[in-house]
Order: structure tokens, then sequence, then C-alpha cells
């Protein structure tokens, strides 16, 4: 099971990381006005999302990537409170308020992931009687 996580978490990092291209509009709009250098935030934390994505994958770098995410979710969590603060005041996002309001804790559920999946070994596989 911690094998399809690591791999699915991995795949899902990349994935994101890769929408910051394809979609800048989207991070654009959310960072917090305080913040400089939009664009230039956009481009690293994509490109963050896409390294870590792939070095969550090899073993040897595992433990320090998902510490690495851990970061990186926290650091991006004041865009998330943005998005919700905004839209209640009226910027729509096309996303329902309450999905906004839900994704709060599910970034705690993504730290969950990287923390759980931080100390697995590729030979942790279960071994079965003969």
């Amino acid at each position: 099971m911690k094998k399809f996580l690591v791999y699915s978490l991995g795949a899902f990092y990349i994935i994101a990381g890769t929408n910051h291209f394809f979609s800048p509009d989207f991070y654009l709009e959310i960072m917090p006005d305080y913040l400089p250098f939009h664009e230039l935030l956009n481009v690293t934390s994509g490109l963050a999302e896409i390294t870590l994505g792939v070095l969550v994958l090899y073993e040897r770098m595992r433990k320090i990537v998902c510490f690495g995410i851990i970061l990186l979710l926290l650091a991006i969590y004041p865009a998330n409170i943005n998005m919700l603060l905004t839209a209640l005041e009226g910027k729509d996002y096309g996303v329902p308020i309450w999905a906004l309001y839900a994704r709060l804790p599910v970034q705690f559920l993504f730290i969950y992931w990287a923390w759980f999946v931080r100390d697995y070994k590729e030979t942790e596989e279960p071994t079965y009687p003969s």
C-alpha cells in the first residue's frame, strides 16, 4: 500500500507542478497581494513541485523530499487562505465557497500523506511464508 502511496504522491506533485505552466493565471490569481514577484513564485513553486514529485520516487531521497513537500505545503497555505477570503469578498474562482473551506483541512491530509510515506523502503513489501 505504501508503495502505491509513494508513486501516487510523486505523480500528484509532477502533475500539479506542470499545471503551474499550463494554467499560470489560476495560481497568479490566488496569490496574496503582499507577496512580490508573483510570476517568479509561480514558476518556482511549479518547478519545486515537479522536482519533489520526481525525487520522492528515489528511496535515498524520500525522507528529505517528504520534508520538502511538507514545507512547500505550509508555504503555499496562505494562498489557499487568500483564495477563500477573496472569494468571500465576492471574487469568483468558479469554485463553491464550501469547497474553498474544505480545501484548508485537506492540506493537512496532504501533509500527513508525505509524513506517512517518508520512511518507506522498497524492501518493506510484506513477505509471505512459503
